[in-house]
């Protein structure tokens, strides 16, 4: 074995039962007196620094001193939730993490997201930091391997090594390995990527069991957590440890100091401030929360698209999801306008025996609305509803009808077929989890739709159902009708994106 490794694996045994308590970077000053102190370099002014092209605004301020205490152990475990693009990553995963390696070379920190892609891009920038110049000035004592030398330590994509020291930088998707690696300071930075995969009780279940089964069992009794996301979910991982764990919300700066041992610290920042102003956050109620980004105008306009997914995303505030999903909100129309395009239908059979076979006939405009204009909502069995849809296809001139395949569908579509030869009718298998499919589209549904002026009356088990339905998924007793408008929204958004079209089977005349 070469010197040089024999040497790395060395320093790596006695990084495992060193003291972490003592930095080594402090350790390299006593030897050295005119290295800088990496103790003096303020993590606000190490920002602008490294990236002096990104704007601070106060909200930042208050974030970014909120993580210097992280950086320097006076927090152990924090939560921070965040409206969208408003400068989370930046700060917790590739500012902080070149931080921290700056104040202890020693450390070994991990970066989790949603994907490997992105915790990978997250280890780039953060590699691409410890590079420059202004870092070097700040933290002579980290760093990183440069053109192949030294030839014995690592780094990649997902993993750098800082040389002649034991930390390390590692990055991982969400459900990802850690086989034998210890980690003192785990940051996990939005580990769902959309509503969709929040929305699925499967995803936040095998994210919980990653999180206890890999992420908890790599940790130390020194080591730090880090969670910074947008909220998606009442029972997302944020929500999960607010139920299970003490978590201490952050009012004023003597917070940090009354924590006790297990402690979670947790700050919210609410795009449009509700409450009176405290020391955290000086603003008035109904202000924005940067509002040169985000006015207060625009943030309400986006309340009143999704008020509930309003106050999941931008308020971090998951509702109970026991109220309507869609209500009384559904556009109505007169009648049709003159620059229909297309002519379609989306039919979704029944999947039990009381269940609703729903078929909808819809035409769209040059704008992409949505247009019902015939429907069946039907228990009867298939041999009837067969009939009924085929004459409906017909009836509304319709040019090519969609039929979900499961549970029978590709039988009731090549009966179709037969029955309205005319008509393209296609069929295919829907993989997607119908709750997360459900409740991501449903402002879209409410945005795109309409139906025709008087369907209460027309079509009033339909109206009922869908008017009536509910945001806890299994409160709900029939999920046909919801599936279906989820599916027209669906369709059309694939018709408009060729792309992203998924291949279907066609059922020739």
């Amino acid at each position: 074995m070469k010197k040089n490794s024999i040497q790395k694996i060395k320093q790596d045994i006695e990084h495992d039962f060193k003291t972490l308590t003592i930095l080594p970077c402090e350790q390299s000053r006593q030897n050295n007196p005119s290295v800088q102190n990496p103790q003096d370099v303020d993590f606000g002014e190490f920002a602008q620094r490294v990236y002096p092209f990104v704007e601070i605004q106060n909200f930042h301020r208050i974030y970014y001193r909120l993580l210097e205490l992280f950086a320097r152990g006076k927090i152990r475990k924090l939560m921070v939730s965040m409206p969208p693009q408003h400068g989370k990553s930046i700060g917790a995963s590739t500012l902080l993490p070149a931080y921290m390696l700056g104040l202890n070379p020693d450390l070994r920190v991990a970066i989790a997201s949603y994907s490997s892609a992105l915790a990978n891009r997250f280890n780039r920038r953060v590699q691409r930091i410890i590079e420059g110049e202004e870092y070097a000035a700040m933290f002579p004592a980290t760093s990183i391997k440069s053109g192949g030398k030294p030839p014995q330590y690592l780094r990649t994509a997902d993993e750098v090594e800082i040389v002649g020291y034991g930390g390390s930088l590692l990055s991982v998707g969400r459900e990802g390995s850690l086989t034998g690696n210890r980690v003192d300071c785990f940051i996990l930075d939005d580990l769902y990527k959309d509503a969709m995969e929040a929305n699925s009780p499967i995803i936040r279940e095998n994210c919980w069991e990653w999180y206890t089964s890999v992420v908890r069992t790599r940790m130390h009794n020194l080591s730090q957590e880090l969670i910074v996301f947008t909220r998606w979910h009442e029972d997302d991982l944020i929500g999960v440890l607010r139920e299970r764990e003490r978590c201490v919300d952050l009012c004023n700066w003597a917070d940090v100091e009354s924590l006790a041992e297990g402690d979670w610290l947790c700050l919210n920042f609410e795009a449009l401030k509700t409450g009176e102003p405290c020391e955290i956050d000086s603003r008035q109620a109904g202000e924005a929360l940067w509002p040169e980004f985000q006015s207060a105008s625009l943030l309400e306009s986006k309340r009143r698209l999704d008020a509930v997914r309003f106050e999941c995303m931008y308020q971090g505030r998951p509702m109970a999801q026991g109220g309507l999903l869609y209500g009384n909100s559904f556009g109505e129309y007169d009648t049709l306008p003159a620059d229909i395009v297309r002519w379609a239908n989306y039919t979704d059979t029944a999947d039990m025996g009381d269940d609703y076979l729903c078929s909808m006939s819809y035409a769209v405009d040059t704008d992409g609305v949505v247009y019902v204009v015939d429907v069946v909502y039907s228990r009867e069995p298939m041999e009837v509803t067969e009939q009924q849809v085929a004459d409906m296809l017909v009836r509304s001139q319709v040019r090519s009808a969609m039929v979900e395949s499961n549970n029978g569908g590709r039988g009731f579509a090549r009966a179709v077929q037969r029955l309205a030869p005319r008509v393209k009718v296609e069929w295919f298998h829907q993989s997607g989890n119908k709750e997360a499919r459900i409740l991501s589209n449903s402002a879209t549904a409410l945005h795109t739709i309409r139906f025709p002026r008087g369907w209460a009356q027309r079509w009033s088990e339909l109206y009922s159902h869908l008017t009536t339905y509910r945001r806890d998924f299994k409160a709900n007793r029939w999920h046909d009708a919801a599936d279906v408008v989820t599916g027209i929204v669906e369709c059309e958004e694939s018709f408009r994106r060729p792309t992203k079209i998924q291949r279907f089977g066609f059922l020739s005349k």
